[in-house]
């Protein structure tokens, strides 16, 4: 039973272009981790059930077309051209109306909107940052808001898009994404990011108030802990402790 709905809209003729639609991020896994054999032998990290929550929670936004980047590949030079899949070649109509980067497209940030001492600006290499549109206008019910980043442990190792949350139940737009292109391995990079590429890991949540507290623990309460903790040594935290959660 599900009580809560998160809708991504677009434009009615980019419905039919399948392999971008928004996906749960569990349908998403890489390859490499799904290979692992977790046994009492030899123990993985697909035995550890926080790193595969990273995995499979919320949705995963994707590239809507191929996006050619020239980033560094000469002095002062930055480079911002699409090459169109099938569905936007002949169709400026369409790409303008669904929000996707276009041909020669300049949709970037400056790097005076961080300022000269942000960690992402020497990692994009003192360039303006690219920003990749986003077809996708996000509706969640009252109260709720999105977590926008990287894709969690299976991100692109050619940029991240700067995280933020954004209040998708009151705004009415599409969310755009800037990037960080990462130049501490590409310091020269000329690329495509391929349609349906992995871009955003799209992360619901309730708005809530919150308060901190700091206390000490018991002896009582540690000498609990640490015995039902000491009872196993196999899938402990999986079975005593975990709940599956549900994205579709």
């Amino acid at each position: 039973m599900f009580s809560n709905e998160i809708k991504f809209i677009s434009n009615k003729e980019f419905l039919s272009v399948t392999d971008v639609l928004p996906k749960p991020t569990k349908l998403n896994i890489p390859k490499w981790y799904k290979e692992l054999n977790h046994t009492t032998a030899n123990k993985t990290i697909k035995g550890c059930m926080p790193f595969l929550d990273t995995l499979t929670t919320g949705y995963i936004i994707k590239m809507p077309v191929d996006y050619h980047i020239e980033h560094n590949k000469k002095k002062d030079e930055k480079r911002y051209t699409v090459g169109y899949t099938k569905l936007f070649k002949n169709s400026c109509s369409i790409t303008t109306n669904t929000n996707v980067n276009v041909a020669n497209s300049t949709e970037s940030h400056s790097i005076n909107q961080l300022g000269e001492k942000c960690p992402f600006v020497k990692k994009n290499k003192n360039l303006a940052f690219h920003k990749l549109l986003n077809p996708w206008i996000i509706k969640t019910p009252p109260g709720y808001s999105c977590l926008f980043l990287p894709p969690m442990n299976n991100g692109d190792d050619r940029f991240s898009i700067i995280p933020g949350i954004v209040d998708t139940d009151t705004y009415p737009s599409e969310v755009n994404f800037p990037i960080i292109i990462n130049g501490d391995k590409y310091p020269i990079l000329d690329t495509i990011i391929e349609s349906g590429t992995p871009i955003v890991q799209v992360i619901p949540f309730k708005r809530e108030k919150w308060k901190m507290t700091i206390e000490a623990e018991s002896k009582e309460d540690k000498n609990k802990r640490t015995f039902l903790q000491g009872r196993k040594i196999f899938n402990v935290y999986k079975n005593k402790w975990w709940y599956k959660k549900s994205w579709k």
